[in-house]
């Protein structure tokens, strides 16, 4: 006996169903790029400050004290309306607001890198000036955490700037934003 392996070929119909993949979506990338001014932070804002008190300190010192000395006024007096506590607040005052609105920036700033410009206007007037020296800069040194805003917006300003529609920047350093979109390309047959 011999065993045979007969092969057997079935017919069968059997339709098959031919299943299309849909094709992923074809896009175009396409990207901008735009630079804008870095805001300057709380902490270096903090040290041009230092810097600005330790040049009117020494304005006050050249200048005031010693023509109340040669006056034989009291230089004594601890108020603010005593006359050196006044005269001493009209230099501090006097200071920012001439060097901002001339110089856009403060002995401070200037070492730092930082400038002031207006988020509304091509220059700062001098209304604007006064808003953010004056009226902004009273409520910021009287209630020390207005201050601290500067560390926690995302423009960086403080309460003064929010006034006076301003904002301290860096001088020669920008931020780079990559805006991406894309475009649905159709397929043509």
């Amino acid at each position: 006996m011999t065993d045979r392996h007969d092969s057997f070929e079935q017919e069968t119909n059997v339709e098959t169903e031919v299943q299309s993949v849909p094709q992923k979506p074809t896009y175009t990338t396409k990207k901008r790029e735009s630079y804008s001014h870095k805001p300057a932070g709380f902490w270096v804002r903090f040290w041009a400050y230092l810097m600005d008190l330790l040049v009117i300190s020494s304005i006050s010192s050249i200048i005031i004290y010693p023509l109340f000395r040669i006056f034989g006024w009291d230089v004594q007096g601890t108020t603010w309306y005593a006359p050196i506590g006044f005269l001493t607040g009209v230099i501090f005052y006097a200071y920012f607001v001439v060097m901002t609105k001339f110089f856009k920036q403060t002995v401070g700033k200037m070492v730092f890198g930082l400038r002031v410009i207006s988020l509304k206007d091509e220059s700062i007037t001098f209304v604007t000036i006064l808003f953010r020296e004056w009226i902004g800069r009273f409520f910021s040194a009287t209630i020390l955490p207005l201050y601290w805003v500067i560390g926690f917006t995302p423009k960086k300003q403080g309460l003064h700037d929010f006034i006076a529609d301003t904002m301290v920047i860096h001088e020669k350093v920008y931020e780079k934003k990559v805006d991406t979109s894309y475009n649905h390309v159709s397929e043509v047959s």
